[in-house]
């Protein structure tokens, strides 16, 4: 049950929160140095043991904002650990140790002037889930709506200021030692789309404009906004019944289901992207829904991501000649998206020629298996092979949530196992465009 003291409120304090994560680093690379020698003596495969995988939880909760949302994006990656490692970090998609009740209600009467028992018919004192940035609370409008309610940690600004702070001096000094490792741009990229996600107000509106990019997906269901229980701190949405995308998983479903999921999470990624220039960039297992009607239903609108029109075009280019199989001018194409290629034409468009065709394995395969896929493993493995001439292919700063997102469509996509004619879910997007 949770504690009504501030206790799991994430530390205040720049320093305070970097000294946390300096104790935590130490002992992960201790962990990691001791696994790499394990590994080479044939003893191990594990990055680090399930004790570890526990410490990082505890810390990581605790510390939410940027920490977490780290800690997130880890524990999506089958390709560094073990599944019993895996099955403890994720615990950190959607729990983190939750903040007390009085702390919830003090914030909803800062926000909207009144405790949640006067403005709710029915208001659940233990959190539904608790995230990085926010808990959700289930509740009941007068009108009798199931809701759920997000809350922010009151501090939480503060805090991913801080943790965005601290790893900003880290990116300014490794770009001013490595030229070809400048990832200035790419930070700064991340650090406006983190702290934009503190805006309860803006997520509302991103959400309520994000039904236009699945207007014509409708096995797709983004919630209704409720505005009279939504500020700046406080969000409130229509409730949507199902079981989140990593929950549902594990109740063993058939494989006609499993690629009738899968199929709607491409079409929920790609759909919004090509048809409106938006994507939603925060792609965790927690963040989706497997709707009781057969609907796939979309969570947490603050990480959509809106691209310029330039980039959006060349990528519905890039995409619709792949998938009709056209003679395609990629580093052309590639630059039209807004990439900086410092190569020879035909070394750099050698390299961009084996990144597409790793990426885009199940687009031109009629029977794919994303149970054995291995395109993120891959992609990574081609890069560290050829890292000094692909660090001279730069892509543009939005790229960055691109990418974030549909890296993480393939982790969801590997953890949902489907197998199936996946070249022809994604004609069906190109038909979209049509």
């Amino acid at each position: 049950m949770a504690s009504d003291s501030d206790d799991t409120l994430p530390p205040q304090g720049r320093f305070t929160r970097f000294r946390k994560l300096a104790g935590l680093s130490a002992q992960l690379g201790a962990e990691v140095l001791k696994s790499g020698a394990r590994r080479v003596t044939g003893q191990d495969e594990e990055l680090f043991s399930k004790g570890m995988a526990e410490k990082l939880v505890a810390t990581l909760g605790d510390l939410k904002g940027a920490a977490m949302k780290f800690g997130q994006a880890v524990s999506m990656d089958p390709d560094l650990m073990t599944p019993e490692v895996r099955q403890v970090l994720a615990r950190l998609q959607n729990q983190a140790p939750a903040m007390g009740y009085e702390t919830v209600a003090r914030v909803i009467r800062e926000e909207l002037g009144a405790p949640p028992e006067a403005l709710f018919r029915e208001f659940s004192r233990e959190p539904l889930a608790a995230a990085s940035l926010g808990q959700v609370h289930r509740a009941v409008l007068e009108d009798g709506r199931a809701v759920v309610v997000k809350v922010q940690y009151p501090g939480v600004g503060d805090s991913l200021l801080g943790d965005l702070d601290n790893v900003g001096l880290m990116v300014k000094t490794v770009s001013r030692a490595h030229k070809r490792m400048d990832g200035t741009a790419y930070f700064q990229e991340m650090r406006e789309e983190m702290l934009l996600e503190l805006d309860y107000r803006r997520e509302a509106k991103l959400c309520q404009e994000f039904v236009r990019g699945v207007a014509r997906l409708p096995d797709l269901k983004v919630p209704d906004v409720i505005e009279s229980r939504t500020s700046g701190r406080v969000l409130t949405l229509e409730l949507l019944e199902g079981l989140t995308l990593k929950d549902w998983v594990v109740t063993e479903p058939s494989a006609e289901e499993r690629f009738r999921v899968a199929r709607q999470l491409i079409r929920a990624i790609y759909g919004p992207f090509f048809c409106a220039g938006e994507i939603h960039a925060d792609p965790h297992p927690g963040n989706f829904m497997v709707m009781k009607d057969g609907r796939l239903g979309l969570l947490d609108f603050g990480s959509i991501k809106r691209f310029s029109e330039r980039f959006v075009d060349a990528n519905r280019l890039m995409f619709v000649q792949a998938m009709n199989k056209e003679p395609m001018d990629v580093l052309r194409l590639s630059r039209q998206v807004g990439f900086t290629v410092d190569l020879p034409d035909a070394e750099a468009e050698g390299l961009i020629r084996e990144l597409l065709a790793i990426a885009g394995r199940p687009m031109h395969q009629e029977a794919y298996d994303f149970a054995a896929c291995g395109i993120n493993r891959d992609m990574r493995r081609y890069f560290t092979q050829n890292a000094g001439s692909i660090l001279k292919i730069r892509p543009p700063a939005e790229g960055v949530m691109f990418f974030r997102s549909t890296g993480g469509l393939m982790h969801n996509l590997k953890l949902i196992g489907a197998r199936g004619d996946f070249r022809g879910v994604y004609m069906e997007v190109a038909g979209l465009l049509a």
